[in-house]
């Protein structure tokens, strides 16, 4: 059941990092407007069965003003809220207070912040920790998100299975990942691929809403525009068979999907969301009202 709505409030960002499934960088393009961001709250209320919205991007205090009535917005809505941040602004206690207070008065609840190796580098008293420290204050729902570089944590030996290694890190190799960040790494044959290990995609609990009317039920894969047909409707009707992209993931993850869309793949990746993510950006011309923003997948 979808509760959560997940809104890219922008794709700008002041990070460039090699981990983003976005490919987020200071010179994205796609921003809401208030408006926009208050037909979607309509619609979500229309949906019935939205609990959660969050902001995130991108990074979405770029937008600080933007940021700050959609929180009121939201919570005037009866929807709780979240966002999701590297807390850039937090220089120091008093620094993040000055932005974090004014977020909680208007009604935010959860706090999730960006503090790894990615954003940070080892500095431990860093902008994401000082924010979190101070959310935590303000009585917020506060804790960081830490991906890591990938490494290989173990090997398992062929008598124990496919002698698939195990890599750490958290992330996945979508986005700018599967560009900046496979290399080196251990691979597997394409057609062992045959989950999609991460999306529910038939009873997905929330989606991602872009400016440009995009609902992304993974990053990059849109299963309608909301500015051409009610958020409602599109949560309504869909289904993965009814999908070009979904239906084929959902019976056989990337492997079915490089089948049926008849896909040249390579013979080996790193995982799945590997699989997926390039195979995807290989036919984003056959699909583009299903694969887009084209810029989420490197493309100018």
């Amino acid at each position: 059941m979808l509760s959560e709505i997940h809104f890219l409030l922008t794709y700008q960002c002041n990070f460039e990092c090699d981990h983003c499934f976005l490919y987020c960088s200071p010179k994205s393009q796609g921003t809401f407007t208030i408006q926009q961001v208050d037909d979607v709250l309509e619609q979500a209320l229309k949906i019935g069965t939205i609990e959660m919205i969050y902001f995130e991007g991108g990074e979405p205090t770029q937008y600080y003003p933007l940021l700050l009535e959609s929180i009121r917005r939201a919570h005037q809505k009866g929807f709780q809220v979240g966002i999701v941040s590297n807390a850039y602004l937090s220089l120091a206690e008093e620094d993040a207070l000055l932005w974090l207070e004014p977020l909680a008065e208007e009604g935010l609840s959860v706090l999730s912040v960006s503090n790894d190796a990615f954003h940070y580098g080892e500095e431990k008293e860093n902008p994401a920790e000082i924010a979190r420290k101070v959310g935590l204050k303000l009585h917020l729902d506060a804790f960081p998100i830490c991906i890591d570089p990938p490494e290989i944590l173990e090997a398992t030996s062929p008598e124990d299975g496919k002698g698939q290694a195990v890599i750490g890190g958290g992330a996945r190799f979508r986005g700018r990942a599967a560009d900046t960040l496979t290399k080196g790494l251990p691979v597997r044959p394409w057609d062992e691929m045959i989950t999609c290990p991460d999306e529910d995609l038939l009873t997905p609990s929330r989606v991602h809403v872009d400016c440009y009317g995009n609902t992304h039920i993974c990053q990059g894969i849109s299963i309608g525009n909301f500015w051409e047909k009610p958020l409602s409707k599109i949560i309504a009707e869909y289904h993965p068979d009814h999908h070009p992209i979904c239906g084929p993931l959902h019976r056989g993850g990337p492997a079915e999907l490089v089948t049926t869309l008849k896909i040249e793949p390579l013979e080996e990746y790193v995982d799945e969301c590997h699989l997926c993510f390039l195979s995807r950006r290989d036919i984003i011309d056959r699909y583009p009202q299903h694969l887009a923003p084209r810029q989420v997948y490197g493309i100018e």
